[in-house]
């Protein structure tokens, strides 16, 4: 593998950790109890001391933490399907160059695979959903 071509592999890794992070983050934020999106009183918390701040509800507290893990598992899975779509396409490339005449076949058991590769993503997505506004 030429070194340009893992250089660009490299850097759209560490691209995506850092969207990942920061959606992760993001949903963090917004689902936190602290957040304005989610307070009861208009999102005007005022606290003057911290013995008097009641501790915060588990299911509350743990809601952001439910939502950084959900961004990072559909991350995760978009990512991994993405890389074995890449390499499906490459490898059916190959194949049909090697045998033109099976071009046919060599397609639908391509496009058959990258369905159950997508199904497993949009899977990935509905448990993240799930895990979001179920749990």
């Amino acid at each position: 593998m030429k070194t340009s071509v893992k250089v660009k592999i490299s850097v759209a890794v560490i691209l995506m950790v850092v969207a990942l992070a920061a959606l992760g983050t993001t949903l963090g934020l917004v689902f936190s109890p602290a957040s304005p999106v989610l307070a009861e009183d208009g999102g005007t918390t005022v606290v003057d001391d911290a013995q008097d701040a009641a501790p915060a509800d588990d299911a509350d507290g743990d809601k952001g933490m439910i939502a950084m893990a959900a961004a990072i598992a559909v991350g995760v899975a978009a990512a991994a399907g993405a890389i074995a779509m890449g390499i499906a396409v490459a490898k059916t490339n190959e194949s049909i160059a090697r045998q033109p005449e099976a071009k046919a076949d060599i397609r639908s058991s391509m496009m058959l695979g990258l369905v159950f590769i997508e199904t497993a993503i949009i899977y990935a997505l509905i448990v993240a959903i799930l895990l979001i506004f179920v749990l």
